[in-house]
């Protein structure tokens, strides 16, 4: 069976889509517009669509484990637990846990919960105009227990974030890199080491960044590819093993998640951004895509455990 891909026509088109989180619990997809300041929150099972807006750029939400209508956010630099019924413009309550990269204009740009809870999140240097930006401005860092610890520095922009507990490793994209690297990862104490390159872009004549990320059931990477138009599955016990190239009729893909009952539809994200006077125009620019028939399924979304 070959690979479907359909626009989900009830998620209008964003700016700079990112960030889908599949909540299993709810069954609702959960995704950002970063340039348009907006968290945005779709039930698939109806169809129904929502968001909140807010006064600055944020880049995840992520629901707050054993906790309705909650979630971590991010704010700029900041990260925020708001209270939101997932209906209205504004949440309720906003509530700041912490600022990184203080004293400078960077901003959050990825984030994601490991497996047992902790917020994983890096930055990226001011971009005045999009798709100009201050190089190995960004750091990597981890909220845990209220304690933020920096793992990176001179990041470009930091992206990617996927755990394989069974294996004890950890994947992140550095895009202006153009390559994915693999950490060993201590779930106990949330410590991450022995930095290596698992799949280099260049070395598949790849054109693009990559960008957002996620792991299925088989231990296999998907990687959105930013101005490649596609998603490419890589194997990373076997570096530099390319499985599978996906077209996506969005030149500037952002972001992957799977969702669906069985976790077998992969979520898609995508930007319509102005870079250099280049337009993108709808309906595919800054849509959100789902594709089905890809033989594997994902695993759940682990949400933000509270201190």
């Amino acid at each position: 069976m070959a690979p479907k891909i359909l626009r989900v026509a009830e998620i209008p088109n964003l700016v700079l889509g990112e960030g889908p989180h599949w909540d299993i619990e709810t069954q609702n997809l959960y995704l950002v517009d970063i340039f348009g300041k907006s968290i945005h929150k779709f039930n698939a099972s109806t169809g129904q669509h929502s968001k909140a807006i807010f006064d600055k750029p944020v880049s995840f939400i992520i629901p707050v484990k054993g906790q309705r209508n909650r979630f971590v956010i991010s704010l700029e630099r900041e990260i925020c637990v708001i209270t939101w019924d997932g209906i209205s413009e504004r949440p309720s309550k906003i509530e700041k846990l912490s600022e990184v990269d203080q004293d400078t204009q960077n901003r959050i740009n990825d984030g994601k919960c490991d497996p047992r809870g902790r917020l994983w999140a890096g930055t990226m240097g001011p971009e005045p105009e999009p798709g100009h930006f201050q190089p190995e401005a960004g750091s990597l860092f981890s909220l845990d227990g209220g304690k933020v610890t920096t793992f990176a520095t001179k990041v470009g922009i930091s992206n990617g974030l996927a755990w394989n507990t069974k294996l004890g490793k950890f994947y992140y994209n550095d895009s202006l890199v153009k390559r994915v690297d693999e950490f060993d990862y201590d779930i106990n104490s949330g410590v991450i080491s022995n930095r290596k390159t698992i799949f280099t872009f260049s070395k598949h004549d790849i054109d693009g960044l990559p960008d957002g990320m996620t792991i299925d059931a088989d231990g296999n990477l998907w990687v959105a590819v930013f101005n490649g138009s596609s998603v490419i599955k890589i194997d990373p016990r076997k570096p530099e093993t390319l499985l599978e190239t996906i077209k996506v009729p969005a030149k500037q893909t952002t972001s992957v998640a799977w969702g669906g009952i069985d976790l077998n539809i992969l979520y898609v994200t995508s930007a319509s951004m102005t870079v250099d006077g280049v337009e993108l125009l709808p309906p595919n620019h800054g849509a959100t895509f789902q594709i089905t028939g890809l033989g594997t399924k994902g695993l759940p979304a682990d949400n933000f455990v509270s201190e």
